[in-house]
């Protein structure tokens, strides 16, 4: 769904190119616009020299002049430059991984830039380092675009959602807001099976598609204020982030946590999970007998040090 002139004009030229004929009347229901307006975005067309041509009559209908092609698209040298460093930053956040998407379309336009852009898009990505100190959970494309899209055209979705501790409900939602905090994904609405405002992270959303029946947001909601008093009013649940010297198969026998995330790097394994006691994540740390660097969060450091000063006091102990 588009809603900014310019993009309902180029939507206009897209639907006539990959349908060849139709009728103001399906172009207008497709834009959610009348049948003025349509009139309108094909005068804008023709006045930009691109030749629709339109069939008089009850039947009659919109198309583009036969033969007619739009010459490819172009881009300057820096507009190359910054759309090619906005895939690379995507694929730094993780999204990369959520749509094989990103690569193929880095793939497609590193194969065509300048010799010289092509240059210094390879010395941005071999040495430019992006901060990689925060928990993320990539979620799917696919889920972003469709909540999106509801929340601007004021359509409920149905989604099948996953709770922390596997169980799958079905419920209908209307999204207020979407919103990336601290490396996780969040919608804010109303949810439909609890009848109540409820908070859902996008990466435990299993299944998604909008539904036809409708809703009006509240007026003036802060989808991002609004994410973090309920972040703010749930239980603490600390996302760890910690560096294993060990291989992937033993960290996933050794670790069998639920939502965890195992990736290998630098000669290691980077798990990534979440966890309400860090004492306990402490503990099973402690006991794996293999090295490890503890990235984040600081507070499970100073629990890890507190517990072997335990187990350093408990070892000097002796019978009396």
């Amino acid at each position: 769904m588009v809603y900014r002139p310019t993009a309902r004009v180029l939507t206009v030229l897209e639907l006539l190119q990959s349908h060849g004929r139709m009728t103001g009347a399906q172009l207008a229901q497709r834009l959610e616009v009348n049948i003025r307006t349509v009139r309108d975005y094909i005068e804008m067309l023709t006045d930009l020299g691109i030749p629709v041509e339109a069939e008089r009559g009850r039947y009659g209908a919109y198309r583009l002049r036969p033969g007619y092609k739009l010459p490819p698209l172009i881009f300057t040298e820096e507009e190359s430059f910054a759309l090619t460093l906005s895939l690379l930053m995507a694929r730094e956040q993780g999204l990369a991984q959520a749509s094989p998407a990103f690569e193929g379309i880095l793939a497609k336009v590193m194969r065509v830039l300048p010799e010289a852009t092509r240059t210094q898009v390879q010395a941005v990505e071999q040495t430019v380092r992006f901060e990689d100190q925060s928990f993320r959970v990539a979620p799917s494309v696919p889920v972003v675009a469709v909540l999106s899209s509801a929340l601007q055209s004021g359509r409920r979705v149905q989604l099948h959602y996953r709770s922390p501790k596997g169980e799958v409900t079905e419920r209908e939602f209307d999204p207020y807001g979407v919103i990336s905090q601290e490396g996780l994904w969040y919608t804010i609405g109303y949810c439909h099976l609890r009848q109540d405002q409820r908070l859902f992270r996008l990466d435990r959303i299993v299944q998604i598609e909008m539904i036809d029946e409708t809703f009006t947001p509240p007026l003036h909601f802060d989808a991002l204020e609004a994410v973090q008093h309920a972040l703010a009013s749930v239980p603490r649940v600390w996302q760890i982030e910690v560096w294993l010297e060990t291989t992937l198969l033993e960290a996933q026998q050794s670790l069998r946590l639920p939502q965890a995330f195992f990736e290998e790097k630098s000669g290691g394994i980077l798990l990534r999970c979440e966890v309400a006691d860090l004492p306990w994540m402490a503990q099973k740390l402690a006991g794996l007998g293999m090295p490890f660097i503890i990235h984040q969060p600081q507070e499970l450091r100073d629990v890890m040090c507190q517990y072997a000063q335990k187990l350093a006091n408990y070892a000097r102990r002796m019978d009396t």
